[in-house]
């Protein structure tokens, strides 16, 4: 169903590399369809570190050598997308479309303990083996008359656009943990450098039907907890929200989008009790070959790179953070071609100390080439160039530099 795709990031992601946006695989059995899809991508990612101690010692996004005991790092990885399996089974019943998805995330990257996707105690090791990201499990149901309700766990809707319209999405972006002794299933991208990351979240939201290329999104989710805070009570669910449109103008495609997130954040025994809200709004614009875009977002008690990470001072102070993510990409024949910067900026809570306050800014530029060898293999090669500041005015630079390939099913 439209609305199911526009949240499925790695259909969105096959569909926007391939020539087709047909599943690999579709078995009909009756009133059921089922269908198969996802990627294998891999890529070797070399980064040049800071060679200084590191003046950003947390939440800093380029990496650091350690006084240059181990300036430079290597690695043979996945990008910013895990290698995928999605499974769909598809069905019409009493005049709704229904649907059921599954979507598996390995990686290559040796990571056998805690979070695929976080750098665990774990080393790139002998005997070890990759882990299995279980991302998506959700459920859709409705039609083009009454809208569509999707419930389950799925990407949310605040940040989703940015990252879906991102260019490193096929490659690497900014290494981050690729740049460590033991990367991740995933890299950056551009994720805590102009846009906070969407996240997979348990969901119930419901898409009113398209009138005139404009749909709105509403629902509530289960509510985080603060990734660098205490746990606490989930009292009531959080709220996200979105409104989508797109329209032609004179042969030129144009998609705009804004979403809206909110949550109560408890703290048991402490006083770290906080309303987070953030919004977000951005476009991009196809002419011919061409295609700009421009996503920007801010937040209060929102955090910085992962959903309410670093966003508040511990004590219920909440830290304003915002950021942009500009692009532009030119396609010549098979070849495209690619540039953006992003920024992502996290401030200080009344009466905070700069100190206090783990990072200012990470920022980065990123150029790349994606070469289409077939409609579904792409090549990728890419360049980044990471800063991140500190309040009190240190800073940190990295250069990383991959080539790999997508392929896309």
């Amino acid at each position: 169903m439209k609305a199911a795709n526009q949240r499925n990031l790695i259909a969105a992601a096959v569909a926007m590399l391939s020539a087709t946006s047909a599943s690999a695989l579709e078995l009909n059995a009756g009133d059921y369809k089922f269908t198969v899809n996802g990627n294998i991508n891999v890529h070797y990612v070399y980064s040049d570190c800071d060679s200084s101690s590191p003046a950003v010692i947390a939440a800093g996004l380029a990496c650091t050598g350690g006084g240059g005991t181990a300036k430079s790092a290597s690695a043979v990885t996945n990008g910013l997308l895990p290698a995928a399996l999605s499974f769909g089974i598809i069905t019409k019943q009493a005049g709704l479309d229904i649907e059921g998805h599954f979507g598996f995330y390995p990686g290559i990257s040796t990571n056998d303990g805690g979070s695929p996707n976080q750098v665990g105690p774990q080393n790139n090791v002998a005997l070890g083996t990759t882990g299995l990201d279980v991302r998506q499990v959700y459920l859709t149901f409705g039609n083009k008359d009454i809208g569509t309700f999707t419930l389950g766990r799925n990407f949310g809707l605040f940040g989703f656009d940015a990252i879906i319209n991102d260019i490193t999405i096929p490659g690497v972006g900014v290494a981050g943990a690729a740049a460590s002794g033991a990367p991740a299933n995933t890299t950056l991208g551009s994720i805590g450098l102009g846009y906070v990351y969407t996240d997979t979240l348990g969901q119930i939201n419901y898409t009113t039907p398209s009138l005139f290329g404009l749909n709105a999104t509403v629902g509530i989710y289960d509510p985080l907890n603060s990734l660098t805070g205490g746990s606490g009570r989930k009292s009531q669910p959080g709220i996200h929200g979105k409104l989508a449109y797109k329209t032609d103008i004179g042969g030129a495609k144009l998609y705009a989008s804004s979403t809206f997130i909110t949550q109560q954040t408890r703290d048991d025994g402490g006083n770290d009790d906080y309303r987070s809200y953030g919004v977000d709004a951005g476009a991009k614009l196809n002419i011919a070959d061409l295609e700009l875009g421009y996503w920007y977002y801010y937040g209060k008690g929102l955090g910085t790179t992962a959903l309410f990470a670093f966003a508040s001072d511990g004590n219920g102070g909440r830290r304003g953070s915002n950021g942009y993510l500009a692009q532009a990409s030119y396609k010549i024949n098979a070849l495209k071609l690619g540039v953006n910067y992003g920024t992502s900026r996290l401030g200080q809570a009344d009466g905070e100390l700069q100190s206090s306050v783990p990072v200012r800014s990470n920022s980065k530029i990123t150029g790349g080439a994606y070469y289409s060898l077939t409609k579904n293999l792409t090549l990728v090669g890419e360049i980044s160039s990471v800063t991140a500041k500190a309040h009190g005015g240190g800073k940190n630079e990295a250069l990383n530099f991959n080539i790999g390939t997508f392929l896309s099913f």
